[in-house]
């Protein structure tokens, strides 16, 4: 996701916000504010909002669900850029040994982020990136083909998905539980299934997502007006999340995050999709280029490296660290540990922030 060059930055600025965002969300997390935000607001007027910023338990969408659909979306718009720089000081092969090396990094960081999280040596495959090893190297190897064959593989692999979730257990496929094709694979996998129901199995639909990041990267690409550009996603954006919420409805297939089902797939990407035709409009289009929208863009000019911070150092001693001035100061104020507890997360995040910032103004980038 940190592969545009400056240049390109420059010319498609939509997208350094729209990568920005969601990753300033994603350290967010990390800080702790969704979870203290949670906790302050129970049980008040605002508490269905603090919702909003936690994954749905099962069938249903929430804002957060989209988080992920749009972090691994983002990372297929930005592939044509990168290839195409790439290709103009490199060979095919040297791409080619990029992208895998690229993933392998990818893969592994994301084994090694469960051993954090479990302070333990671990064999766990369900954090995003390693997802999102999985997903570029699909959309990478079809990304030269024709967009309506890279549309057909991606309906193929949502097709794949019904079928294996509907013959394993054609009783109750999408039930909630440890029955399902998801668990099955995971207990192959790694002889043990998530309490929170996600699978590993996972990156074969929400390639999806990578792949029609991929279509879109390279339509903003070609030649035609921005408006020429804009038509489409709007169309297919809005035909696949109505799709998606029609399959929910209809109770074709329900609408759950945790095992990526098609329908959440097809809501989710269309989402994604008329989310980046939004920022393109505003941004590109209608060239509101604000200054302040840097708050957000240089969050992503090194992604994979604050969101890697952010969940391992961030997690384990900024917290912490940041308690020791806020509880200090504020707790003689009289104010809740529960306020605290936001006003540290809001502190944490800042510093967060503050880093990507500054290795942005220093032209410091980590690029995997």
């Amino acid at each position: 996701m940190s592969q545009l060059a400056a240049n390109v930055s420059k010319r498609l600025f939509s997208l350094d916000v729209f990568r920005g965002l969601t990753m300033f969300l994603l350290i967010a997390e990390a800080a702790g504010f969704h979870e203290n935000f949670g906790t302050l607001t129970e049980g008040t007027v605002v508490s269905g909002l603090a919702h909003q910023l936690h994954h749905h338990p099962w069938n249903g969408l929430r804002f957060w669900d989209l988080i992920q659909p749009f972090f691994m979306f983002i990372v297929g718009v930005a592939m044509p850029f990168s290839l195409r720089k790439r290709l103009a000081s490199g060979s095919r092969s040297a791409v080619t040994k990029h992208i895998l090396r690229r993933c392998f990094l990818l893969f592994c960081f994301g084994v090694l982020l469960h051993c954090v999280y479990n302070h333990a040596l671990v064999w766990e495959l369900w954090n995003v990136l390693v997802q999102l090893a999985f997903t570029i190297l699909i959309a990478y190897a079809i990304m030269n083909l024709p967009h309506k064959f890279q549309i057909g593989i991606s309906m193929g692999l949502l097709l794949l998905t019904e079928l294996l979730y509907r013959l394993y257990n054609p009783e109750a496929p999408y039930a909630q539980g440890h029955e399902s094709f998801g668990s099955w694979g995971d207990m192959l996998t790694m002889g043990k299934v998530n309490s929170g129901y996600w699978v590993f199995v996972n990156f074969i639909p929400t390639a999806a997502h990578t792949i029609w990041g991929v279509i879109c990267g390279q339509l903003l690409l070609t030649h035609k007006s921005p408006q020429e550009k804009l038509k489409p996603f709007l169309l297919w954006g809005s035909v696949i999340l109505v799709v998606g919420f029609a399959m929910d409805w209809l109770q074709i297939t329900p609408i759950i995050k945790r095992i990526a089902t098609s329908s959440f797939t097809l809501a989710s990407g269309g989402f994604a999709i008329l989310t980046l035709a939004l920022f393109y409009w505003a941004i590109d289009i209608k060239n509101k280029q604000a200054k302040w929208l840097r708050i957000f863009s240089v969050v992503g000019t090194n992604s994979i490296f604050i969101y890697l911070f952010a969940e391992t150092v961030g997690v384990q001693w900024f917290r912490d660290f940041g308690r020791i001035w806020t509880e200090g100061l504020l707790a003689p104020l009289g104010l809740s540990e529960q306020l605290i507890l936001v006003i540290n997360s809001l502190f944490v995040l800042f510093i967060f922030w503050y880093i990507t910032y500054f290795l942005d103004k220093h032209k410091v980038y980590f690029k995997v």
